[in-house]
């Protein structure tokens, strides 16, 4: 992997699905991710699955911060992220926004403050990767930090029924 910034405009979902990869695996610290549900990010597929358990296998101090503004496909159908949660609790947490961060509509998977996949629109596959560019990264994690204070706590690792 080369240190030196790199950015490519994507234009199909394919690509998306792989650019997604690549910044998980990029990942050494902290992902941060927004999405409208996780549905078209293919987060249920084993493939994610295994990369995501490896990056937080690879360091307790690992850290994966989700925001969604839907957590119905999550609850209903993404039993491998609800397993993530599951197995590590202490590390992987699951925020649905509030009212006032409904507006927000451009997916973003973000790794170390490094690296993104930004996609413009979730209804549609246009996106841009970045590798390797902290002064490019540091608007959508703001993006991001301001999504993340209009949520709240939304999916947990225990189910408390009566």
């Amino acid at each position: 992997m080369s240190d030196e910034p790199s950015s490519q405009y994507l234009s199909g979902r394919i690509e998306y699905q792989q650019a997604l990869d690549t910044v998980i695996e990029h990942a050494r610290h902290t992902l941060r991710i927004f999405d409208y549900d996780l549905h078209e990010g293919g987060y249920n597929a084993v493939q994610r699955y295994e990369r995501l358990k490896r990056f937080l296998l690879a360091s307790t101090n690992n850290r994966l911060y989700v925001v969604l503004h839907s957590v119905d496909y999550i609850n209903r159908e993404c039993p491998r992220m609800k397993n993530l949660l599951r197995e590590h609790s202490y590390a992987v947490f699951i925020h649905q926004t509030n009212t006032e961060a409904r507006m927000a509509y451009d997916p973003l998977l973000i790794a170390d403050d490094l690296h993104y996949v930004h996609r413009f629109h979730y209804e549609q596959p246009r996106a841009e990767l970045v590798l390797n560019d902290h002064k490019q990264t540091q608007p959508l994690l703001h993006r991001f930090e301001e999504i993340w204070h209009a949520s709240t706590l939304a999916v947990t690792a225990t189910t408390i029924g009566l």
